[in-house]
């Protein structure tokens, strides 16, 4: 009844753990034993490297007020108020944007929805 609690809150980590651990508790031999000790090391090194990776992707998120977020909270407001005010509920009218506003809203619009295409074309290039 444990370990199908475990396997369904925890994952195949916590359950990989648990069968690391109760293999080393039924070793008997000196090879199943470093077998055992082997297995558990591994999986701890995983689970080291999965607390890295949520480490760095936390770091890569910054902060709230960069440049490039605040512009993207401007743009954002801009069209939430010209979609949701204006046009679903019909309480306002606001001007079509002109000239260099209408430029940079459309480049922040496209940086957004562009950044994480690029990013995983330029991570599988790494590779």
């Amino acid at each position: 009844m444990w370990m199908t609690i475990l396997s369904f809150l925890g994952g195949p980590v916590i359950k990989g753990l648990i069968d690391a651990y109760q293999a080393k508790l039924k070793a008997q031999t000196t090879d199943t034993k470093t077998a055992a000790d082997l297995a558990a090391t591994e999986i701890a090194a995983q689970t080291a490297e999965v607390q890295a990776q949520n480490q760095y992707r936390i770091a890569e998120l910054g902060h709230w007020y960069e440049p490039d977020k605040l512009m993207g909270y401007c743009v954002a407001l801009y069209f939430a108020k010209l979609l949701v005010w204006d046009k679903v509920l019909g309480l306002g009218s606001t001007d079509a944007l002109a000239g260099f506003a209408a430029v940079t809203a459309n480049l922040v619009v496209s940086f957004y929805f562009a950044k994480r295409g690029f990013e995983n074309v330029a991570r599988i290039i790494k590779r």
